[in-house]
């Protein structure tokens, strides 16, 4: 027979370890587990049972809008003429599975393909700045489809 004092330690270790296995997803969240460093399944809201020390949580990607603020100087014109650029990018995360590979680096990721998307332009600053917010989201969307981004809205403005 074991002594009460382990008899207690099992019980409370069996106790941590059902603690463990429940996740409570919020709403307007997915979380990706990971098996063994593998993905394995999504969470969605709600209460889950994940088996503890065996399944990680690896990312919580919320669903709800992010806002990607750019304030810098960039040479968009062929002369490299520093231009500054200020506002912002909305965008939301519309496929969870698809994102999940991305989404620690999503900002980053956006603003790179801003920043091209500007350079490609004949001349960015001159343009309207409606049409080219307009412009910019629709090729945004174009490069960021597959990553199960959907960017909402652009406000950027252009200064020489």
């Amino acid at each position: 027979m074991l002594p009460p004092i382990a008899v207690l330690s099992l019980l409370g270790l069996a106790l941590l370890l059902a603690a463990a296995s429940i996740k409570r997803i919020p709403e307007g969240q997915v979380y990706t587990l990971r098996r063994l460093g593998r993905p394995t399944r999504m969470l969605t809201s709600g209460t889950h049972m994940v088996l503890p020390l065996v399944e990680r949580v690896a990312h919580k990607i919320s669903l709800t809008g992010h806002a990607l603020q750019l304030d810098e100087r960039v040479a968009l014109a062929g002369d490299g003429a520093p231009t500054a650029l200020r506002g912002k990018v909305y965008w939301q995360v519309l496929e969870p599975d698809r994102a999940d590979a991305v989404i620690e680096r999503a900002d980053e990721l956006i603003r790179t393909r801003t920043l091209n998307a500007l350079r490609e332009a004949e001349n960015p600053v001159a343009e309207d700045g409606r049409a080219r917010n307009v412009r910019l989201k629709q090729a945004l969307n174009a490069s960021l489809r597959e990553r199960g981004v959907l960017v909402t809205r652009v406000e950027l403005d252009l200064a020489a």
